[in-house]
């Protein structure tokens, strides 16, 4: 029973060192409620994808703006132009384990018997991916909203979870897309 609950601890912990991270920052006193549509831009700077995990990321800010009633528009003058810039970089991960107790000094008679535990750590290098996606209102020319997705491009997954992971990530990043109105006082 104790392994067990040790193990499920271990997984949670786990899962959470792996989920997305989601950063963004918008344009104050801009009025997100006059733009109705958007079209993709280049970015000239940025890293490139393959054209299968560009047409993944595209087709799931899509999905999420459409759920937020956005049109994308391939001709013609569009409200918003939307940009992304993929990135990757290393990031050291630790994973300790503590097995709660042990042998040797502790608190049994003549200092023997039970004592503190041993903790066990692994470090390991793992390949962080993240895009950023910026939002431009055309007219101005200006970026109006900015966000980051970590933890979301890793090429070492499996085709599936990648996909999921691609889903995930536009959906936790535009979740806050529009921002709120703020109410006059």
């Amino acid at each position: 029973m104790k392994l067990r609950n040790t193990i499920l601890a271990l997984a949670c912990l786990t899962s959470a060192g792996f989920a997305q991270d989601v950063r963004y920052n918008y344009a104050n006193g801009t009025d997100f409620s006059q733009y109705k549509t958007y079209k993709w831009g280049q970015s000239r700077a940025a890293e490139k994808l393959d054209t299968i995990t560009d047409r993944q990321l595209r087709e799931a800010v899509d999905a999420e703006m459409t759920k937020k009633g956005f049109v994308r528009q391939e001709e013609g003058r569009t409200d918003l132009l939307l940009v992304y810039e993929p990135s990757t970089r290393n990031e050291k991960q630790i994973t300790s384990f503590d097995s709660g107790w042990g042998y040797g000094r502790g608190w049994g008679r003549r200092w023997s018997g039970y004592g503190p535990g041993i903790t066990t750590a692994e470090t390991s290098t793992i390949r962080v991916g993240e895009f950023a996606l910026d939002i431009y209102d055309r007219e101005k020319h200006e970026l109006v909203w900015r966000g980051v997705a970590s933890k979301t491009l890793d090429p070492n997954m499996k085709p599936e979870k990648w996909q999921k992971t691609i889903q995930a990530g536009a959906e936790k990043l535009l979740k806050n897309f529009p921002p709120p109105v703020k109410k006059q006082s």
